[in-house]
């Protein structure tokens, strides 16, 4: 499969959304692929995880997230579940689940309901560790500082809320992956 095709049919126009877009997901790609290269044990699928890494944010567009150029119209939390149906819709299931799982450390169901949040009341948490890593490298860069990798403390911050089981799968993928 070939991602950036993919990206390209969502995201046609060479815009400042679509900067944003390739410049995170080729961090994130490239941050998991040298994670994945210092544990050769884990026999990771490497060409999925760069695959998955460069998909894995492309329902921003459908969300209300201006600092990032996103005028859709839905709340940026839902851009995990929106860009799974887009790629489940073009045949790629495996790719969907990683879009549907990296929010934060993953979002359990119980977190969607005691803090009614807006999205499907299913479990969106990693499960392969092809989709762990590349959730775990997406918590090092955000979209607003393109240019900068967060530290383990900050990344480890930012996924704070999302509740305390978010932080403590974050620590075991710091133990598995660092």
């Amino acid at each position: 499969m070939n991602p950036l095709a993919l990206i390209d049919k969502y995201y046609p126009e060479e815009n400042e959304l679509k900067h944003i877009l390739l410049t995170h997901s080729r961090s994130v790609a490239d941050k998991a692929l040298e994670l994945a290269g210092r544990h050769p044990e884990l026999q990771l699928d490497l060409q999925f995880v760069e695959e998955a890494a460069m998909l894995h944010d492309i329902g921003i567009f459908r969300t209300d997230a201006p600092d990032i150029h996103c005028f859709g119209n839905y709340p940026y939390i839902c851009h995990g579940y929106l860009g799974s149906d887009i790629v489940c819709a073009e045949g790629f299931m495996r790719h969907a689940l990683v879009c549907e799982r990296h929010t934060g450390a993953g979002i359990t169901l119980q977190a969607i309901d005691s803090q009614h949040l807006p999205l499907p009341r299913r479990e969106m948490v990693p499960v392969t560790l092809e989709e762990q890593l590349v959730c775990f490298a997406d918590k090092f860069y955000s979209k607003t500082h393109l240019d900068r990798e967060k530290s383990v403390e900050k990344a480890r911050k930012s996924i704070a809320k999302y509740g305390e089981d978010g932080v403590a799968r974050f620590d075991r993928w710091c133990k598995l992956f660092l």
